[in-house]
Formats: structure tokens, sequence, C-alpha cells
């Protein structure tokens, strides 16, 4: 009985008989739709956008670290008095810097250049600046700080920024009256009183 029962096989029930069915016709190959798909589908548009997150997050980090340095820099420029400059010229070489000095009686505005000497502690410093001066303050007697750097191979100091330092003591114009203080005008009359008509 089990000869009858392989022998009643055709070869469409054989797969390697070579004959007649094709296995890859049962395949379904139409496109599934389902959560699972959309879920698919969703990951995929994430990973598309996903360069471009980075890229931007990395410019965002390489920027605010630019300004970060930036900052810094200027925050750390050196700051030294006329005659400490001059003692460590040989260390400050091309090196950026502040110095500080009283202004001398020298000072010839230029074209685009001002030239002037700085003295501290008995210890003058010759200035050229490429700064525009504040005009009301820059005086001959009045402390300054330069920003700059040292002409090379000399004391000579090349500045691009002037600070003019001021005392804080502020007084008013008060005309020939020196007692008059926040003094207010006859004609301007109390607050509060106003003539009715």
């Amino acid at each position: 009985m089990d000869r009858q029962l392989n022998d009643s096989r055709t070869d469409d029930d054989d797969p390697g008989a070579g004959g007649g069915h094709d296995p890859a016709a049962d395949l379904d190959l139409r496109p599934r739709t389902g959560p699972a798909d959309a879920e698919r589908a969703a990951r995929r548009e994430r990973d598309r956008r996903r360069p471009a997150v980075w890229a931007t997050l990395a410019l965002v980090v390489v920027g605010i670290g630019f300004a970060g340095y930036k900052m810094l820099d200027s925050a750390t420029l050196f700051f030294y008095n006329a005659d400490e400059a001059v003692q460590r010229r040989d260390d400050l070489g091309e090196r950026r810097f502040r110095i500080q000095g009283e202004v001398q009686d020298d000072v010839v505005a230029g074209d685009g250049t001002t030239t002037f000497s700085i003295a501290e502690a008995g210890v003058t410093v010759e200035i050229i600046s490429s700064a525009a001066a504040p005009s009301d303050l820059f005086e001959p007697g009045i402390p300054v700080v330069l920003e700059g750097r040292f002409q090379d191979g000399s004391t000579t100091f090349l500045a691009d920024n002037i600070l003019v330092k001021h005392s804080e003591e502020y007084e008013a114009d008060n005309g020939d009256d020196p007692d008059r203080r926040d003094a207010v005008p006859e004609d301007a009359g109390a607050p509060g009183d106003e003539d009715a008509p």
C-alpha cells in the first residue's frame, strides 16, 4: 500500500522533479502596509535627516567654541606698566599686550597715525598708534592704556587701540558760582505751582 501512495504522486508534487510547479509562484510579492511598515518608513526618513542634524549641531558647537576662544583671547591680554613692559621686552617679543602710562607732551597727530610717548616710574616708551584717539579726553598728563605690540627689535610700541583712563570725580559746570548746585532757573517756578487762569 505504501508503494501505491508513493506511486500516486505526480511530478507537480515533487519540487525536485524538475517539472511543472514553481515554488516561487506561491510567494506573495505585493507590498504590505501595516503598523510595522509605517514604523520602518518613519525610521528610514529619520535616518535620512540625521546627517543634517549632526552637521547643524557640529556647526553650532564650533561657533560657540570660536566665540568663547575670542572672548578669552581678548580677556587674557597681559597688562603691564610702561617700565615693566620695557623690562620684559625680550619675553614679550611680538605678542599682543596692554601697556599703561601717562601721556607726555609730545603728541603729534599725523595722517592716520598718532605718535606720542608714555611714561611710568621714570621709563618712557615711544608710541605709534593707528587707533583714533578719543578727542576730548586724550591729552598730555592723562593716563592711558594701549593695546598692541612692540615693534620688531625696539621698544617702540605699535598701538591699535587706546583706552583713556579718567578720574571718578565729576563736576558740573556751574558758571561763576561754585556754591550753586542743581540750580533751577528763576523763571521755572516750583513744581506744582501753576497759575490758574
